[in-house]
């Protein structure tokens, strides 16, 4: 697959460059006899998770994610895909199937619903209690029915029949999807690993061996961890590692993982009871996640292993567990709450252990790193995860099972997908150690197609249209995408106010502009360029005003004048604001003669009839 020189694939396929007319024409979409399978997101990303399945006049969904904002893109709360492509053919879509219950693969749900009526989604039953929460907080639980699933499971529509298998991960109820279609089998996995002593249920091999013996036409499989060699160690080697940690500890001990994590809450809170300490958890999304984990029998500890926030200081040290979140750094986290002491309940005592039971991930390390610090400053203890202690093991397969994978499914044509660009490169060079020829593996990006005709893959000349949709407060219609895009000018460029002051009546301009700046250029060793700012403007308007204009040209005028002198002077392009000040007198005139215009008028009186004497 063609690279451009940033990295990135072509906007275009580039497939068939060499095919000649004859052979385009017959790769061309069949749109009533193809099955097309293509990405709004997941592909060169971790995160915001969506693959599609069409054919004819039917669409299978399966996940629908969001992505947690970069650092750049300031005051978003999530990123999601573009479903303009979804909202034009949502009579086609028959079922929306989700894999597991994380945010990157759930939490999408409430935006989707927000554009698209859907009767059904498919869940396993640990996701539809999270997506039954997460609709019930957003006061959508009336849009749409959520159906539970599990791995007996089967849905069928007129052109596709869906099965399902048990995987590992490190949430309950992941399960690997197998969809029948009328021009062959497609496997997507899910998020998966493969643990030999897993907490939980395991991975079913015999029935992902029975799917790789029928035949498999193309697999579509987690990346995340393609560039990790090796097997990842088992959640019990975690457990072990937890509960020596806990009983050496002396005093009170802090522990902070990833809250969808919920074996790993379970183990903590049962080592917590086996070393006679009382819990406390601490932040919205593990309270949710633990309680929805004690509803589904999950969590087997009893309330009186619980205690509140008001109830800390009434026990000695060695007797309290803190479960928490905040184990990326996020700043609202109770941890970093804790950090900073602003936490309502708790305060580092010099003595507390605090136990990252995680792993940055990449781009939280900085984060991560600020928090341990101020732990540690203000007196705490620090443990982290490490080779030698074993605190945290991940949820997604390395090399070693990525291989375990397509040797059980042995798919004839591969898709790597749930990963950066890296990922996808490094999955498909697995794939193509265990057999898979180069030529049937495809590295896509979102929005891609491939086409399956029968038996065959190839990937089409045509496009999806899908870009990230900005997510700010609840607005997900793309409105905000603007704003996100002034504040970056903000961050970069600073801020110009000029304030003009005119009289309207005589068309007239009563004094020079004056400048105002903010995050621009220093004021004081910049007040040669600012008063010959308010000099270009000043004769631009001058001109301008010469003729009869409005306000909306005056500001145009304004716009038009500076911003292309600032950037000459300074190579920078600050968001310019035009304020224009009507004299007093001219104001009121306007009023007036508007009044005058809108009054209503006196109806007439009725003119007498001549009457005949």
């Amino acid at each position: 697959m063609e690279e451009t020189s940033n990295g990135k694939r072509p906007n275009r396929p580039v497939r068939y460059s060499h095919l000649s007319e004859p052979d385009l024409i017959e790769h061309a979409i069949d749109h009533k006899k193809d099955t097309l399978v293509y990405a709004l997101g997941g592909l060169g990303e971790i995160g915001k998770n969506m693959y599609c399945i069409e054919h004819d006049d039917e669409i299978i969904i399966i996940d629908c994610g969001i992505l947690f904002p970069e650092d750049d893109l300031l005051g978003v709360d999530y990123v999601i895909p573009d479903y303009t492509y979804l909202v034009k053919n949502q009579q086609k879509i028959k079922a929306m199937v989700i894999t597991h219950g994380h945010e990157d693969h759930i939490g999408g749900i409430p935006f989707f619903l927000q554009s698209i009526h859907l009767k059904e989604i498919y869940a396993p039953r640990f996701a539809k209690a999270l997506i039954e929460k997460k609709l019930e907080e957003r006061r959508l639980s009336r849009s749409c029915k959520i159906v539970e699933i599990n791995a007996d499971s089967r849905i069928r529509t007129k052109y596709f029949s869906i099965g399902f298998f048990d995987t590992v991960h490190s949430i309950p109820d992941s399960l690997g999807i197998l969809v029948n279609t009328p021009n062959g089998r497609i496997v997507e996995t899910g998020d998966f690993k493969f643990d030999l002593t897993p907490i939980g249920k395991n991975s079913d091999y015999q029935k992902m061996a029975y799917i790789g013996q029928v035949g498999v036409t193309l697999l579509m499989s987690d990346s995340t961890n393609s560039g990790v060699p090796g097997s990842s160690i088992s959640e019990k080697v975690v457990a072990n590692s937890i509960m020596e940690q806990m009983r050496k500890t002396p005093g009170r001990l802090l522990v902070s993982t990833f809250a969808s994590n919920v074996y790993r809450i379970a183990q903590i809170l049962e080592c917590a009871v086996a070393c006679n300490r009382k819990i406390a958890v601490f932040g919205r999304s593990m309270e949710n996640v633990t309680e929805i984990g004690r509803n589904l029998g999950i969590i087997k500890i009893p309330d009186s292993s619980f205690i509140s926030g008001n109830e800390l200081n009434t026990l000695p040290a060695n007797r309290i567990c803190i479960v928490c979140t905040g184990s990326q750094g996020e700043p609202m986290a109770a941890l970093s709450r804790i950090a900073n002491g602003t936490h309502r309940f708790i305060k580092i005592i010099p003595g507390d252990t605090v136990l990252f039971s995680s792993n940055p991930i990449p781009g939280n390390g900085v984060s991560v790193s600020g928090v341990i610090n101020q732990l540690t400053r203000v007196g705490a203890n620090v443990v982290t995860n490490s080779p030698l202690t074993s605190f945290h093991t991940t949820g997604h397969a390395p090399v070693e099972e990525q291989k375990l994978m397509l040797n059980l499914i042995k798919p004839k044509y591969f898709m790597p997908n749930h990963g950066e660009y890296k990922m996808l490169v490094q999955h498909s060079h697995t794939a193509q150690e265990t057999g898979v020829p180069k030529e049937n593996c495809f590295i896509c990006s979102n929005g891609d197609v491939l086409v399956l005709r029968n038996g065959e893959v190839f990937e089409a000349d045509e496009r999806i249209q899908t870009d990230a949709i900005y997510v700010d407060g609840n607005d997900a219609s793309g409105l905000s995408t603007s704003v996100i895009k002034d504040r970056k000018i903000l961050a970069e460029n600073g801020l110009v106010a000029i304030i003009v002051t005119i009289d309207s009546r005589y068309n007239k301009i009563l004094c020079r502009p004056s400048i105002v700046s903010r995050g621009f250029v220093y004021i004081k060793d910049s007040q040669t360029l600012l008063k010959e700012a308010e000099l270009v403007v000043y004769e631009a308007l001058k001109k301008k005003m010469q003729q009869r204009t409005t306000f909306g040209e005056l500001k145009n005028c304004i716009k038009t004048s500076l911003e292309p002198y600032l950037f000459k002077k300074t190579n920078r392009n600050p968001i310019v604001i035009p304020v224009i000040l009507n004299q007093k007198a001219a104001m009121e005139e306007i009023k007036a003669k508007a009044a005058t215009h809108t009054a209503p008028k006196k109806p007439r009186a009725p003119r007498k009839k001549a009457v005949q004497a």
